[in-house]
């Protein structure tokens, strides 16, 4: 807990900068202003004859001699304004000082927040392979907010700090035996609660268990809608639903009886000790009612302070797992990060700029060994393979023969364990990563689409991108007539990941969005699996009037769609068996790839 609680104040510190200090500088003022003006009220009326203290009374020559220069009602009327005079200032600069505290909370979440979910961006994809997407939302969003609320609260707590060291030296001075036995008694009460501070970890260690679950579970779900209503799964879902809300529910009220608890033994405390302070100083040690009123002052401003930080210790300590999480995955970011360079990582572009590659001669897998990190198969295995620059190639096998693998590499999304992916006869290095990833577009089976209009979907690879541009897009993707069909043609909102429109004009209209960024490679991962046969026409149509300009690689189940390709590479269990040109595999009768065609030819007949 310590090393966590001090890595999160050197990232405060790192962040923040000077103003932290500046705000600790304010805290110390405040604290010195709310002390002055609450213990010395009593003293101050004293002076001028309302109470009388004693040994205990402040002796100040000089303004006592001041006071006495006016009437016994001016001498009360100076006193009460110089107290209205120092709260009123205390309250301003506490509201510029809470206003300051929010900006330094916000800019370090703000930091936190970009910086974690930069960190993920720049991650490998084979990190991602290895993670559930709800983990990074929960982080990004659960994690965060309780990290922010914690960081709330560690700067409440430095400000509780300073003003109870401030107003114990005051204390100090007004009455050193009193302040003693009230810091000794709330230092004894302190030790004997460190066992509630460990049982707040523990307890926020249950929380962030059981939000992640909790996130996890209701992801899926929603992402499986369909299956779950389909067949009738509704009642076995609410009840996994009513078990971890259960689950929540019990860890909340855990950490409320902890909290309350602990509240509870400061409040009772206080009343027995004040209760004792009264009678041993009345019985005992006859203190006169203004002293006694002193005391009473001193601990009811003390004791407070003692519990708030008791409180925001336990606060704080439920909180550092989900700093340590947010930590924890900032670090795998980190050693998984894709490109390794200071000038991109402080985002100097103009010192490196991103320059597309043109593809001339084309592509070359060169003995190219592929496997998952945890795994003993190889998904590919000395795979040696071209593709030809502006000519259409299909890559096709059995479901887990490494298609999707093979494109993965070629796109430079994961490194092969040994071999070369040659660009135009350079290897494709981390310096040419994002040329290369620049120059391709890329279109997967499941459409990724924004609950949003379909100009704003298609402005996300061009925010620039004029009117004309984006029709002229629509039309080469066969989109530009049922865009035109639509309430609101290009300004129709399209629903969640575009449930408005069918299966075929969702894949038409990725297609447009992929073309308004004029790439170099055109990669289309089976991408017309799902659509009936006018939609797969019309995507086939498309792609047939970009031969000859881009560098077309498709995957694809339905070889029907495939015919008019110039190369077609045949995988096997990760190895390539055939290449060679689709007529040409076709009529190899004891080929695999003439089977395939021959096993879908025999399933379409049936």
């Amino acid at each position: 807990m310590i090393s966590e609680l001090n890595y999160f104040m050197r990232k405060l510190h790192h962040i923040s900068g000077p103003i932290l200090y500046w705000n600790l500088l304010a805290m110390i003022l405040i604290g010195l202003m709310e002390g002055i003006g609450i213990y010395m009220l009593v003293p101050m009326l004293s002076l001028i004859g309302v109470f009388e203290m004693g040994s205990s009374g402040i002796h100040i020559p000089w303004l006592t001699e001041l006071l006495h220069q006016f009437s016994e009602n001016g001498q009360l009327l100076i006193v009460l304004l110089a107290f209205v005079f120092i709260l009123s200032g205390q309250a301003w600069m506490q509201r510029l000082q809470t206003i300051r505290n929010t900006r330094i909370q916000q800019q370090f979440i703000r930091t936190l927040r970009l910086e974690t979910y930069s960190a993920l961006l720049r991650a490998q994809w084979s990190f991602f392979l290895q993670k559930r997407k709800s983990d990074f939302n929960h982080i990004l969003t659960t994690e965060l907010a309780r990290v922010s609320q914690g960081t709330s609260l560690i700067l409440q707590m430095a400000a509780s700090l300073i003003f109870t060291a401030i107003q114990i030296g005051l204390a100090f001075w007004l009455s050193a035996k009193l302040t003693s036995l009230v810091l000794a008694s709330g230092l004894l009460l302190f030790v004997l609660l460190r066992k509630f501070v460990r049982r707040a970890k523990q307890i926020g260690d249950q929380t962030s268990e059981f939000s992640q679950s909790y996130y996890y579970g209701i992801t899926e779900h929603f992402n499986g809608i369909k299956d779950i209503k389909s067949n009738m799964l509704e009642s076995s879902h609410i009840r996994w639903f009513d078990r971890i809300c259960r689950q929540i529910e019990r860890n909340v009220v855990q950490f409320s009886q902890l909290n309350t608890g602990t509240q509870l033994i400061h409040r009772v405390s206080a009343a027995i000790i004040i209760a004792a302070f009264i009678y041993l100083s009345l019985q005992v040690m006859s203190v006169p009612p203004a002293n006694l009123l002193l005391i009473i002052l001193i601990f009811s401003r003390l004791w407070p302070r003692f519990t708030a930080i008791q409180s925001n210790l336990e606060y704080i300590s439920s909180m550092l797992p989900a700093f340590r999480i947010v930590r924890e995955l900032k670090d795998q970011t980190e050693k998984n990060r894709e490109i390794r360079d200071s000038k991109i990582e402080k985002g100097t572009s103009a010192s490196r700029p991103i320059v597309p590659i043109e593809l001339v001669d084309g592509i070359m897998c060169e003995d190219v060994n592929y496997r998952y990190e945890g795994s003993d198969t190889y998904a590919l295995k000395n795979v040696q393979a071209s593709i030809p620059a502006q000519g259409m190639t299909a890559i096709v096998g059995k479901s887990g023969a490494g298609k999707s693998t093979l494109i993965d590499l070629i796109m430079g999304l994961v490194k092969p364990e040994s071999g070369r992916i040659l660009i135009d006869g350079k290897p494709l290095t981390e310096e040419q990563l994002l040329n290369w990833r620049s120059s391709i577009g890329y279109v997967s089976q499941d459409p990724f689409l924004f609950h949003t209009s379909i100009r704003e979907n298609l402005r996300l690879v061009d925010p620039d991108a004029s009117e004309e541009q984006m029709w002229r897009a629509l039309r080469f993707s066969s989109s530009a007539s049922f865009v035109r069909k639509l309430p609101q043609g290009l300004d129709t909102i399209i629903g969640d990941r575009g449930i408005r429109l069918s299966g075929g004009e969702r894949q038409r209209l990725v297609l447009a969005r992929t073309m308004l960024r004029n790439p170099s490679v055109l990669v289309l991962d089976e991408a017309t699996s799902a659509l009936d046969s006018e939609n797969e026409q019309q995507i086939h149509e498309a792609l047939e009037r970009l031969k000859g300009h881009v560098t077309i690689i498709v995957i694809a189940h339905r070889l029907s769609t495939i015919r008019t390709a110039d190369r077609v590479i045949v995988l096997e269990e990760g190895r390539v068996i055939q290449e060679g040109g689709y007529q040409q595999l076709s009529m190899d009768s004891s080929g695999t790839f003439s089977k395939l065609l021959h096993m879908q030819a025999g399933a379409a007949g049936q």
